[in-house]
């Protein structure tokens, strides 16, 4: 698995963890992705692309490990990205529009006015039929992607800046500044109210009826859905929480958090035991001012191996990584080495991953 970070930086970082008794957190590669700080990562099965404040989404394939290229049909910051399965992407921006693309050809299939202001957040309904948006003209939009047209329109109090369908469909939930809305589907009412402390700046169901929920702090709550109650709290970071991520591995619940302190954080959760503080899987500090968050995981079909031959294949991805980048003279060859420089992406043309490079003395310009 591949933990991919964006950051103030301009930079896109890609880490390898390693799932073992200890688990391991390496360097893997970085890349210059954009010329304005990083706002957004999503990813599928393949693909890993990253939205930014240069308007601009940039598409990366995993397989190949190589820049795909960039889409350019908005006029904005960047504000979300969602995956719906290895076909489809849907991206929102300041602008105000919703894009739907076909992740084959990477063509738009439809853009739509979304909001009178900025897009905040949108979420793809599990089925794929449904996606909800909001924005900075306090409505809650519901979109029939079967027909791309408006479904139906809520007003709100308040603009919302995240909003999230549960996995199982049944509910969803909108934030705003520090207060959660729980909805029914099929009523459309508001079940139940979250109330935290300081601005929410990042939520994940962990499972249909648990929230993990982060703020402008250095804690990360997790509450019921059902009785709104805080199940557990801890504190994760040093710094505010920026995002989290989580996903389910051989039955294990992992979270992994990103924080202004530099730090990609993976931790274990464990739901038979929900009042303990999660146990720290590992960590690896950036360096950098983090701002969004992903897991790439591979397809199931490349990862059924025993362990002799999950070792060999590691080593072999190693290689085949170094031969990729080598015609560079690029190699990331000292591991305790510290997060390196990077150069500047050539838009013109697909471009390599760059691994990480050794940290080299700044040769002064003799012209100076």
């Amino acid at each position: 698995m591949e933990l991919v970070a964006g950051c103030y930086e301009q930079v896109l970082f890609g880490f390898a963890a390693r799932p073992g008794q200890a688990w391991t957190v390496v360097p893997d590669f970085t890349h210059h992705a954009h010329s304005a700080s990083l706002s957004v990562v999503a990813v599928n099965s393949r693909y890993v692309v990253t939205g930014s404040r240069d308007e601009t989404i940039q598409i990366y394939d995993m397989k190949k490990r190589i820049e795909h290229g960039a889409l350019l049909q908005h006029n904005g910051t960047i504000t979300c990205l969602e995956f719906y399965g290895t076909a489809h992407l849907l991206s929102g921006a300041e602008d105000g529009l919703i894009c739907i693309w076909n992740t084959k050809r990477w063509e738009c299939l439809k853009s739509i006015r979304a909001h009178k202001g900025h897009v905040t957040s949108l979420s793809i309904h599990p089925s794929g039929k449904l996606a909800l948006s909001v924005g900075t003209d306090k409505t809650l939009r519901t979109w029939n992607l079967v027909e791309g047209r408006s479904a139906f329109i809520k007003n709100l109090k308040q603009n919302a800046h995240i909003i999230k369908w549960s996995p199982d469909g049944e509910k969803y939930v909108t934030v705003i500044t520090n207060k959660v809305d729980i909805y029914k589907l099929d009523t459309a009412s508001i079940t139940g109210t979250i109330t935290t402390e300081k601005r929410i700046s990042s939520l994940r169901f962990v499972t249909d009826s648990i929230l993990a929920i982060a703020g402008d702090d250095e804690i990360i709550r997790f509450y019921s859905c059902d009785s709104q109650k805080c199940l557990c709290e801890f504190k994760a970071h040093e710094n505010r929480i920026k995002d989290i991520f989580s996903f389910e591995r051989e039955g294990q619940h992992v979270i992994v958090t990103a924080s202004s302190d530099g730090y990609i954080k993976m931790w274990n959760l464990d739901l038979n035991k929900i009042k303990d503080v999660p146990s720290l899987l590992g960590e690896v500090n950036t360096k950098a001012r983090l701002t969004c968050l992903a897991v790439w995981l591979k397809p199931a079909s490349e990862t059924k191996e025993n362990s002799d031959k999950a070792a060999a294949s590691s080593q072999a991805n190693e290689d085949d990584f170094s031969s990729i980048v080598r015609k560079k003279k690029v190699r990331w060859t000292d591991k305790s080495a510290k997060p390196p420089k990077l150069k500047r992406k050539i838009p013109s043309e697909k471009q390599k991953l760059e691994a990480p490079l050794q940290k080299k003395k700044k040769k002064r310009n003799s012209s100076a």
